[in-house]
């Protein structure tokens, strides 16, 4: 079994104003994937990121913040909102999926999960068992979900990656950005970052700059952390360029592609 998670900025121009979809990309992914599932026969799970239909009303609403009871009632249509915005680029990613063959079934998290204080408490995982079974596609994606602390919170792809892993013990996890890995700041301002090919404890999280685009490195330092938990439960993943032609295709087809691994030491 593979779980493959597909960043929101691939699949969506974040720069843009309005929720929109970047259709060559998620065409281009659609097709490698294709292509490896005819190459051979895989069990596949697919996770995606919210991009630029999720994260703007997330952040109006402050969802996943303490707020006053009075405020229920407003934060309460910001939930809606967000589970809308994010089931309708499900939607785009599915139908384009279907188009090339890909028989994607999604399962949004806020219908099965529940959390605690931003961390994932509950979600039976038979339905995803049942639908490999049958030879589906489960794609789940980040979402807004009930939490018995804050009342709701966001659940990020990166976080459903290793509830995933950890509950169904995956041969490959694969996380699919738009940089080449792990730098210790963004490359795409600073000529000099370093390149790290492989991670392996919270250690090397040190020598990441934590001011830099929140998407390459601030988020970057939230998909390690759920990734080292993986890593001390045997599993290995690892961050590759979803943006380079072949790439998915490659790294399903367990070819050589440039990446950085987060495993235990060694």
């Amino acid at each position: 079994m593979i779980i493959l998670k597909i960043g929101g900025s691939i699949l969506t121009n974040k720069d843009s104003t309005e929720s929109e979809i970047d259709a060559v990309s998620l065409k281009r992914i659609a097709s490698e994937i294709k292509s490896s599932l005819d190459n051979s026969y895989k069990e596949l799970i697919i996770v995606h990121g919210a991009g630029s239909f999720g994260h703007p009303p997330a952040k109006k609403y402050k969802i996943g913040e303490a707020f006053d009871k009075s405020e229920y009632p407003e934060k309460r249509i910001g939930f809606c909102e967000i589970q809308n915005a994010v089931k309708k680029l499900n939607m785009l990613i599915c139908e384009a999926f279907i188009e090339e063959g890909l028989p994607v079934v999604a399962i949004p998290a806020s219908s099965f999960m529940t959390a605690n204080d931003k961390r994932i408490v509950e979600g039976n995982l038979d339905n995803f068992r049942k639908y490999l079974h049958k030879g589906f596609i489960p794609i789940i994606y980040g979402d807004v979900v009930l939490d018995d602390e804050l009342e709701f919170c966001v659940i990020s792809g990166d976080q459903l990656i290793q509830y995933l892993a950890k509950n169904l013990n995956p041969d490959m996890v694969v996380l699919g950005t738009d940089v080449d890995g792990v730098y210790n700041k963004n490359p795409k301002t600073h000529d000099d970052a370093i390149f790290f090919d492989k991670f392996s404890s919270l250690k090397d999280l040190d020598t990441l700059e934590g001011t830099t685009n929140v998407d390459v490195t601030g988020g970057m330092v939230g998909k390690i952390k759920e990734l080292l938990y993986l890593a001390d439960l045997g599993i290995e993943s690892k961050i590759i360029n979803a943006e380079v032609e072949d790439n998915i295709f490659k790294v399903l087809e367990n070819e050589e592609v440039k990446g950085t691994v987060i495993s235990r030491g060694n």
